[in-house]
């Protein structure tokens, strides 16, 4: 007796490969949506510090990081601890101390903290005062003469930034080139200091990417 084999039918594969293929639509709709989220965080938090920036400037008249002038009396106990800048009228951040919390920069972040206008531990120190941004680098601040700029330039800098999302931050910022215009950037990956600016933007390198305070 002939034994009758069963299998699937036309339409039920059919079915099966419009499944699939709904599921990857969604798993990279997903990723898109996901890394599009963190470029948004990322010109948020430049937007942020630089808001916080003026801020500070407006309410006290010194520059965040430079400032010496406070005393528990003065300003509350919030202050205690608070590390003290140089007071000379200059954020002291070189570009080798962007994301160590050398110089200023732990005064800096400390100072904007202190005054309420950052979200963060005001007694951190050194480079765990550096905020971590949403490619699991670090977003620093400098005062330095890099990636073009023929003077020292106060600048907000991301590291650790996947190409795409390195692109995608210059064009909502500025003019979408890496080494022109108030966003700049330099490559390499995880904690690069900003130095040379780089050439075209590639999707394959990541970077260091820094917007002028």
């Amino acid at each position: 007796m002939k034994r009758q084999q069963s299998g699937f039918t036309l339409v039920e594969i059919a079915i099966v490969l419009v499944i699939i293929g709904l599921l990857l639509g969604g798993i990279l709709k997903g990723q898109e949506l996901i890394e599009n989220s963190r470029v948004t965080n990322a010109v948020n938090d430049i937007n942020g510090l630089k808001a916080a920036y003026n801020a500070y400037l407006d309410r006290y008249r010194r520059i965040p990081g430079d400032d010496n002038s406070f005393t528990t009396p003065l300003r509350g106990s919030e202050w205690t601890g608070v590390t003290a800048g140089g007071g000379n009228g200059v954020l002291n951040i070189t570009a080798g101390q962007t994301f160590s919390g050398a110089g200023e920069s732990t005064a800096f972040f400390q100072q904007l903290r202190a005054a309420g206008f950052i979200s963060g531990d005001k007694t951190e120190t050194g480079a765990a005062v550096v905020p971590q941004n949403s490619w699991g680098g670090k977003t620093g601040v400098t005062n330095a003469a890099v990636q073009g700029y023929v003077a020292a330039t106060k600048l907000i800098c991301l590291s650790n930034v996947p190409g795409k999302a390195a692109i995608a931050i210059d064009n909502r910022l500025d003019d979408g080139l890496s080494n022109s215009g108030s966003v700049r950037s330099t490559q390499g990956a995880n904690v690069t200091n900003p130095g040379a600016a780089a050439g075209n933007y590639s999707e394959d390198n990541s970077y260091t990417v820094c917007a002028q305070l």
